[in-house]
């Protein structure tokens, strides 16, 4: 056997489809014995019943649980008989030629022990961590305070990336990526499996360093590229992966330095932990806050104006009014009315002016009620009622000029739709038709751009369609011509080494987005950048759980029910199956952190998770291991989702609402 591939798959049904589909293709290139193993971590999303209708080839291990991506391979290398064994993640594309030319490199370094290739993101960008040196606390240090960031290419500053080493020529490097990660079987014989201590991240530092420590070379090589959507498997911009990943380094310090290293080391990446984490959620609240912020200080401006204008020209006697009016008296008003702004969608997308509108004047109406009862706090009434002027005006105008500064118009409820080409055959355009219109995709679809032109001895060349654009070597002026910022590939008509050459061939542009159509898929996969998480069009259904009206009744109840059940908490306790963990799901449905029913068995489903599932409260007539009824009983629910759902199943499963 001369290559082992071997895939860990955690709810990635769509990636790990593609990845197979290319993997097949530089298998046959390939052209000696290779076996393929796809681990599945107990995925929920019908990537096992994927894999066997699909690729009846693969030899597939089912998890019943999640023991983590060095386990999971593990299982696969201790039954692998490869000469060489690639560990490669599901979120990958390779090359037709990637396993020839990379076996070829290993029999020609005999003592290469392992591999790593040129790896770029969905827009065709190179991935820095295809090379990386060994993160000794001053290499760490330099990368966490964004030295290395700003000196990229410093042999001091820059050796967590290489940065000074040339991407285009092939080098010894310390620290290969486990996106791919090309390993010699008898060096794995002498050095050991991965480190399962790790449960993900930092694995691939620990074997790269083995390696290395048993004598072995690790190398980067250019000649072969893949593409690897990072940011898919894990949110890279979430807290969770910050104390993940660097609690991992941590382990790898304790593992292999001196104590008293290992002692500084785990000091510093401690406190960039925290740095990291608090900057994570200081960056979440800001991008939530940020237009909120900024109506309230276009609201405050202006009812500071107009008290200035109302105390000089209006006001029948001419005194200023008590500083209480300017420090809580506008400020109440301000939150009123963007309360009930937000209550009547006034910040949901696209941004529209009914709901602005809507919640200002009902935020008006209250805010006169309520001052009819408080003498006191009765300033004026013309102030008011011209602060709600001022209110539509201004929550209306900001949206309007970021809308324009945006999509280049003043129709709020209109966003400017993508621009796309398809590059494939006539076919294969029309399915990709098919499918955004299926899924509902805002696009303005220009044409197609077919894989190659007809040559000589062929047939007929046929008159090009009117739909037709131009050949391929024409992209980058069609790209121009047409303004597109989205191009969709179709891997049937065109090899993987050629979609990436394509998108090599661009000149940058952030504002052209890739996509790729695989082979017999439902799926157009993509993604927008290295820090983004992959995408992906398909046929689902839209879901009413997922509207942001919904969403925010939801997030009400949430809190309605959390301060209900706080005061009925000496009465409830009693009767839980999990007592204590009571008053700590309270604490984190009020802090936004939990939902008190919603989707428990659907992994990919966004928003926070759930105490209880409406499936929880389907009574024994579910049996407890069938995971496609609860699935099932999930999808019904968002599909047709309304707030007396969570009430009835808050009433029957009240027993589990301290489930952790």
């Amino acid at each position: 056997m001369k290559l082992s591939v071997v895939i860990v798959n955690y709810n990635v049904c769509y990636f790990l489809e593609q990845a197979l589909l290319s993997v097949r293709q530089a298998v046959a290139k390939l052209g000696q014995p290779v076996e393929v193993f796809v681990v599945d971590n107990n995925s929920a999303d019908n990537s096992v019943a994927m894999v066997r209708a699909r690729f009846p080839e693969v030899i597939l291990i089912e998890n019943k649980d999640n023991p983590g991506f060095s386990k999971g391979n593990n299982q696969a290398l201790r039954r692998a008989t490869g000469q060489y064994q690639l560990l490669l993640n599901p979120d990958t594309l390779v090359e037709e030629d990637t396993f020839r030319l990379c076996c070829e490199f290993m029999d020609a370094h005999p003592r290469c022990g392992g591999l790593g290739v040129q790896m770029l993101d969905g827009q065709g960008q190179f991935l820095p961590e295809s090379k990386r040196g060994l993160p000794t606390p001053s290499v760490a240090f330099y990368k966490m305070f964004g030295l290395a960031q700003l000196l990229p290419r410093s042999r001091t500053f820059g050796r967590y990336h290489l940065g000074y080493l040339d991407k285009n020529e092939a080098h010894q490097i310390e620290v290969l990526s486990g996106a791919f990660m090309l390993l010699r079987q008898a060096a794995l014989a002498e050095i050991g499996l991965l480190d399962e201590d790790y449960f993900m991240y930092g694995e691939d530092i620990d074997l790269s360093y083995r390696l290395t420590q048993g004598g072995w070379q690790n190398w980067y090589f250019p000649g072969t590229r893949i593409i690897h959507y990072k940011g898919e498997s894990t949110k890279r911009t979430s807290v969770n992966y910050v104390f993940v990943f660097y609690r991992a380094m941590v382990i790898f310090a304790q593992k292999h330095f001196a104590p008293g290293r290992a002692g500084l080391f785990s000091g510093l990446i401690n406190g960039a932990i925290w740095l990291r984490a608090g900057a994570a959620v200081a960056r979440r609240w800001a991008t939530a806050a940020a237009p909120i912020l900024a109506d309230a200080g276009l609201l405050y401006a202006g009812m500071y104006a107009l008290k200035t204008y109302w105390e000089h020209n209006q006001k029948y006697v001419r005194l200023p009014y008590p500083p209480q009016y300017m420090l809580v008296a506008v400020p109440v008003y301000i939150v009123v009315w963007l309360l009930a702004t937000w209550l009547s969608g006034g910040y949901d997308r696209p941004a529209r002016t009914g709901p602005v509108m809507r919640g200002i004047v009902v935020g008006t109406v209250l805010i006169s009620a309520g001052s009819n009862f408080l003498d006191s706090w009765r300033f004026s009434k013309a102030l008011i009622v011209l602060g709600g002027a001022w209110a539509v005006a201004a929550l209306v105008g900001r949206r309007l000029l970021a809308h324009w500064l945006r999509h280049g118009n003043l129709r709020l409820s209109e966003t400017r739709p993508k621009r796309l080409a398809i590059i494939g055959s006539a076919a294969e355009s029309q399915r990709v038709r098919q499918l955004l219109a299926a899924a509902q995709v805002p696009a303005s679809i220009i044409g197609y751009i077919p894989p190659a032109a007809v040559q000589p001895g062929q047939g007929p060349a046929l008159p090009p369609s009117s739909e037709q654009l131009g050949e391929l070597r024409q992209l980058p002026e069609l790209v121009r011509i047409y303004e597109l910022n989205e191009l969709i590939f179709c891997s049937k008509d065109l090899p993987a080494s050629q979609i990436i050459s394509l998108m090599l061939s661009l000149p940058p542009q952030p504002t052209v987005n890739y996509k790729i159509l695989p082979e017999d898929s439902q799926y157009i996969i993509g993604s927008n950048g290295k820090n983004a998480s992959g995408d992906y069009y398909t046929l689902d259904l839209n879901l009413r759980l997922a509207q942001p009206a919904q969403r925010r009744t939801k997030r009400l109840l949430d809190l309605l029910a959390s301060l209900a059940l706080l005061l009925a908490t000496p009465f409830l306790i009693w009767g839980l199956r999990q007592p204590g963990g009571l008053l700590p799901n309270i604490g984190r449905v009020l802090l936004g952190r939990r939902s008190w029913v919603g989707l428990r068995y659907t992994p990919e489903a966004a928003g926070p998770p759930a105490v209880l599932s409406p499936a929880d409260a389907a009574g024994p007539a579910l049996p407890p291991a069938d995971a496609a009824t609860r699935r099932r009983l999930e999808f019904l629910y968002a599909k047709d989702y309304e707030y007396d759902m969570d009430l009835r199943t808050l009433w029957r499963g009240w027993r589990g609402l301290g489930s952790r």
